[in-house]
């Protein structure tokens, strides 16, 4: 869908996050682009002046876009949410991968259509080449290694790149896949599982116990390197609900689809013409 890029562009922009602010009842933030070192500091300025706006309201609707990037910056977003709304939801007109899942699932709701898409929860780490990179399929390497060492299997190719490993390195990888679970498992208990209060078959009371361990369930099941194969693998609504059983709004086929995808599409095609890499918009800050 061609759109034209004109003087207008700021106020149809913003005349459409309007639409979609009102439709749902809460504040609009979008936002598209990787979840780098420090855009935690640039939506916390952009949330307090949205919330110093006479029309603040209590919940936020966070439009997210995203391949991934720094888990240990989605902690600081999701505190910052958390301290300026009661209720967070999060609608995913494309793509949220990675550190994006990690932080979509903090949400108390999530709106997804049938072509939008999260991905493995694999962490990424950024190199020495200043890219971000997968480390959970590195470490299950790592491990095939040893194991074949173990057993005296371990080729001379092998053992030289084993040799040459960085075990600080190694280390710092293990950490952030912990940190990926443990708060991927602590959201879902806190947010996404608030008012799971009885099973739905016989309708017996659930547990913090019961929430804990169906937590733990996802968080293991996105963090299977070997179930996904690629850190990339795209994990559409279908598979969130039969596979993971988590709860997602599908508005495929809602009226109110429309007011999504026009304004996506309109700012999509604005961030296109303009090379941007990435963009945060809100009715108070474009």
């Amino acid at each position: 869908m061609a759109f034209y890029l004109g003087e207008k562009t700021k106020e149809l922009l913003t005349a459409e996050l309007l639409n979609i602010e009102s439709k749902f009842n809460s504040d609009l933030l979008f936002y598209y682009g990787s979840i780098y070192f420090g855009l935690d500091g640039d939506l916390k300025t952009v949330i307090e002046t949205l919330k110093k706006e006479p029309t603040k309201r209590d919940s936020l609707l966070f439009m997210l876009t995203t391949n991934g990037g720094s888990v240990e910056t989605v902690e600081r977003i999701v505190n910052i949410l958390r301290y300026h709304y009661n209720k967070v939801d999060f609608i995913i007109p494309d793509q949220a991968m990675s550190a994006g899942t990690v932080l979509a699932l903090s949400g108390d709701d999530i709106y997804m259509d049938y072509g939008s898409a999260m991905g493995p929860i694999d962490p990424q780490v950024c190199n020495a080449n200043e890219r971000w990179v997968p480390v959970r399929g590195y470490l299950q390497k790592v491990d095939e290694f040893i194991e074949k060492a173990k057993n005296n299997t371990l080729t001379q190719a092998e053992f030289l790149i084993l040799k040459d490993l960085d075990l600080a390195q190694l280390s710092s990888y293990e950490q952030a896949c912990n940190l990926t679970v443990d708060l991927l498992k602590k959201w879902l208990v806190e947010y996404k599982f608030k008012n799971w209060n009885t099973t739905e078959t016989n309708k017996k009371e659930v547990t913090t116990k019961k929430k804990q361990e169906r937590a733990e369930d996802i968080a293991k099941m996105l963090g299977d390197h070997k179930k996904w194969l690629s850190h990339g693998r795209f994990i559409d609504i279908k598979r969130l609900q039969s596979e993971l059983k988590l709860k997602i709004k599908d508005y495929s086929n809602e009226e109110y689809r429309e007011k999504i995808v026009v304004y996506y599409d309109m700012m999509r095609s604005y961030i296109r013409e303009k090379g941007l890499q990435a963009f945060i918009h809100t009715r108070t800050f474009f």
